[in-house]
């Protein structure tokens, strides 16, 4: 099985490079002057997310199947291989995070397969990871500087608590956790303590982040921390419904795109408690 690596050091934290390699806008940019074309992933990567590719007249389709601090990775389910992975693994450093591309493949059978593999395969993809590697690296310093929203992970009795939108319509309907943009002069802390407070009506005690940033917009990243009420009790101040999930449900949720993203984080964080 043929296979590339890459590395690339990012001197931006691994939370941060995890979250521009989230952004599918980023990867559909970044391959577009190599003449392969990429759509799919709804702005954000998750978990099982379907990914469209050509190359020329060739077409294929890759499912995520991993998008979460450690790096992401995705298979290819139909195209013209017996098979292709598509990974990046993301290792913390003293100087940065250390981002570790790979792609590996399997080439049809035959010496024209084999021919192919030497004469084109192997170049456009080494052209396809130098690429994607200065991408996300330019993409992470960016988010370095965006603003934040916060978000809390609140848990009781291993059930996190999730919120349902109420607006505007294209979001009715569908679970976020709760949190908000961080206002001039508060920490992150401070700013999910206060937006619980308004829209939940509890006060929360603040723990780790989890999960990786997740990308809004340009100049824009969602970031979660887990959390534990000190007081109150959660009511639906500002949406349309609050709930208790276990993580087996957490999967089935009609979450909002961002959110899902957070899935694998949230089934972490019920996991351990």
């Amino acid at each position: 099985m043929p296979d590339l690596r890459a590395t690339t050091l990012v001197a931006a934290p691994v939370r941060t490079v995890a979250g521009a390699l989230l952004d599918a806008r980023l990867l559909t940019a970044s391959v577009r002057g190599l003449g392969v074309r990429i759509s799919g992933g709804s702005g954000v990567l998750h978990v099982g997310a379907e990914l469209q590719g050509s190359v020329g007249p060739v077409r294929g389709r890759l499912v995520v199947t991993r998008a979460d601090v450690t790096g992401v990775s995705a298979s290819l389910v139909d195209g013209p291989l017996p098979s292709f992975e598509l990974s990046t693994d993301l290792v913390e450093t003293g100087g940065g995070t250390l981002v570790v591309d790979c792609v590996e493949w399997n080439s049809p059978g035959g010496p024209f397969g084999r021919l192919a593999d030497v004469m084109v395969g192997r170049g456009l993809a080494l052209k396809i990871l130098e690429a994607r590697a200065g991408a996300v690296s330019r993409r992470a310093l960016q988010l370095v500087e965006a603003a934040v929203v916060v978000g809390a992970a609140i848990t009781r009795d291993g059930l996190l608590l999730v919120q349902q939108r109420s607006f505007p319509a294209e979001a009715a309907g569908k679970w976020e956790l709760p949190g908000g943009r961080v206002d001039a002069g508060e920490t992150e802390a401070v700013a999910l303590a206060r937006e619980c407070v308004e829209e939940l009506g509890v006060e929360i005690e603040v723990g780790d982040q989890v999960g990786p940033d997740v990308p809004l917009t340009a100049s824009l990243l969602l970031r979660v921390f887990s959390a534990g009420l000190v007081s109150g009790e959660p009511e639906a101040r500002e949406h349309r419904a609050v709930r208790w999930v276990p993580v087996s449900a957490l999967e089935g949720l009609d979450w909002l795109p961002a959110d899902r993203v957070l899935v694998p984080g949230l089934q972490g964080l019920l996991s351990s408690i």
